[in-house]
């Protein structure tokens, strides 16, 4: 699966985004899709994740209650809705896809390229 990310852009603090993920390929409901992102100066740190069918979702601390992740399998699009955002949300976003891993999946076998959010005024 090819998968590439876009949305990404310059906001104000307390502003929000919506990053997509269009996957190209292979059957895209077969894979748990998750959001990674990547700061300047630190190593890539995982956002949130989604089941198949969108029937689970995790999130990491950081994430809670503010992004959402979602999915439309019909448009083989995944979704990372970021609201309230700060300073330190500035980062590289990356979509990744896994095939058959347990839930929460532990790794992940295709990435995106990644779209840049830069929160700032």
């Amino acid at each position: 699966v090819q998968l590439q990310a876009s949305g990404g852009g310059l906001v104000e603090p307390g502003g929000s985004l919506s990053l997509s993920c269009a996957a190209s390929g292979r059957t895209f409901r077969v894979y748990d899709m998750g959001w990674f992102r990547q700061a300047p100066g630190k190593e890539r740190e995982f956002v949130a994740a989604i089941s198949t069918l969108g029937s689970y979702t995790y999130y990491a601390e950081s994430a809670k209650g503010r992004f959402t992740i979602s999915r439309d399998n019909a448009k083989k699009t995944v979704y990372l809705q970021v609201n309230s955002l700060k300073p330190e949300d500035t980062a590289v976003y990356y979509c990744a896809a896994v095939a058959g891993d347990s839930w929460p999946p532990m790794r992940y076998d295709y990435w995106g390229q990644g779209t840049l959010v830069t929160v700032s005024s």
